[in-house]
């Protein structure tokens, strides 16, 4: 067949970072199964199986020495992938094939290869949440007391800060990352726990010692880089676990969706833009367009994760007593797409949060638009204290707001001051105090305060705290 002639996903050839990409490889799978081979012989026979040195030697030798063609051959005719590998590992390293597998169930290879896999995988994506983190809290102070309007129903409402904003992205990140920490430090290893769950054919091949059956699942698992296995089990590890990883991926994914539709927006309102490439192309058709695709791409991918989150759920809810097989193919789909998926949503929001740029004048034009209506309040107060009657005060501002709101609806000027400062009701109010209350600064609270205050009590304690996975670098973004 000709080059690109069969499907291959997207994530794989075109979102995903080669990191991510190759944890979840075949090739890194198989020599994860050769390695658990490799431990499981090595500690039986320091605990006194009668296991040939010679064998761990061949075995140690051939962890990479992996002939994939083999093991589609073997599981053509076995229809059964892990004693495909286990007869092609045999076949590379003779001298250990009677020793390979020796007491282990197939979900000793498959299950804890994937925790180890995972494990992995949730600490690169911390890395690349910490990267968007860094960049947005950096934006967040730089722009802490920048006057923005604020929009609730996306209508125009009180003010806020740039800043500010940022915090609220921020900390539903931080949410995240607190999320993936937690699932670091608490995920289980399933270790050696036989066909369905009870041992015994490793108290059957330690001759009924029991303890050397428990010093054998605790041996593997601090090999494996794990402080503890499953306390019990069936002949899987719960699938309670996938579903809690899927969970935090898909609250990634809500953050980032939820980030990128803000950025989607406030572009439209020509506020704040998302980096754009000096020869990239915004449409095929309009030149002109400089549009957010970077954003609307996190949206995309983001969705797709989350409705990932699902499969999860069904499958631990679904495993019959001690296992089922039909969790096989949902997990092999699901668990590498729902990774592979949030690896390319958060290499895009680190890409996007890094070159954020912001039209400061658009910005104040904005607030300058919409600032006689917010100050509406503060003049009723100015007009009684001058002597005025507060309700026909309040109802002459009324009147004016909206006739100063169909002025800007028709494509004129806020003129809601000079519409007071000529109004009669007004009078003894001086013009020049009516401008004063036109300050932006007035009337952002503590945003300003409230950015510094989460930086340095929430944001730089989770920088420092997951310094160790900062040295994942943000990956190349295909434009």
């Amino acid at each position: 067949m000709s080059e690109r002639s069969f499907y291959e996903s997207p994530l794989g050839t075109r979102y995903a970072s080669e990191e991510m990409r190759k944890l979840f490889s075949q090739r890194h799978r198989s020599v994860l199964w050769r390695k658990l081979w490799l431990y499981l012989a090595e500690e039986e026979r320091s605990l006194g199986i009668e296991i040939p040195e010679s064998a761990i030697t061949a075995m140690q030798a051939n962890l990479e020495n992996i002939d994939f063609e083999a093991v589609a051959a073997y599981e053509k005719e076995f229809r059964h992938d892990v004693m495909a590998h286990v007869h092609a590992f045999g076949d590379a390293a003779p001298e250990a094939r009677r020793f390979i597998h020796l007491g282990a169930t197939s979900c000793y290879v498959t299950d804890n290869s994937d925790l180890m896999i995972m494990r992995r995988g949730l600490e690169l994506l911390l890395g690349r949440l910490r990267s968007t983190i860094s960049h947005l809290r950096d934006f967040a102070v730089e722009h802490a007391r920048t006057p923005a309007l604020a929009y609730t129903h996306f209508q125009p409402a009180q003010l806020t800060t740039i800043g500010k904003r940022a915090t609220l992205w921020i900390y539903d990140f931080l949410r995240d990352a607190e999320a993936v920490r937690h699932l670091l430090d608490t995920i289980p290893f399933r270790g050696c726990k036989g066909t369905t769950g009870t041992q015994a054919s490793f108290l059957e091949l330690f001759s009924g010692d029991g303890s050397r059956v428990v010093e054998l699942d605790s041996r593997i698992a601090r090999r494996c880089g794990f402080q503890s296995t499953v306390p019990v089990s069936g002949q899987t590890y719960t699938r309670k676990i996938d579903s809690e990883i899927l969970n935090a991926l898909a609250g990634i994914a809500e953050s980032a969706s939820k980030f990128g539709n803000d950025i989607r927006l406030l572009q439209h309102e020509r506020e704040l833009l998302e980096p754009f490439g000096g020869a990239q192309v915004g449409s095929s058709a309009m030149p002109y367009k400089r549009n957010p695709m970077r954003s609307e791409r996190v949206c995309a991918l983001a969705r797709f994760v989350i409705s990932l989150r699902e499969n999860g759920s069904y499958t631990a809810a679904t495993q019959w007593l001690e296992r089922t097989l039909d969790d096989s193919a949902n997990r092999r789909l699901a668990i590498a797409e729902a990774f592979l998926g949030t690896d390319a949503v958060l290499a895009l929001t680190a890409d996007i949060s890094s070159g954020l740029e912001v039209r400061e004048r658009v910005v104040a034009a904005h607030v300058e638009r919409e600032m006689p209506f917010m100050a509406s309040e503060r003049w009723l107060m100015l007009g009684v204290r001058a002597g005025g009657d507060r309700q026909e005060l309040h109802e002459s501002i009324r009147r004016h707001s909206m006739a100063a709101a169909n002025s800007i609806d028709g494509g004129g000027e806020n003129d809601l001051l000079d519409r007071l400062a000529s109004d009669p009701l007004f009078v003894n109010v001086d013009r020049e105090r009516l401008q004063e209350e036109l300050d932006p600064a007035r009337y952002i609270g503590r945003a300003g305060e409230q950015v510094m205050e989460f930086i340095t009590t929430h944001v730089d304690e989770m920088l420092e705290n997951t310094a160790q996975y900062s040295n994942t670098s943000d990956p190349a973004i295909t434009v």
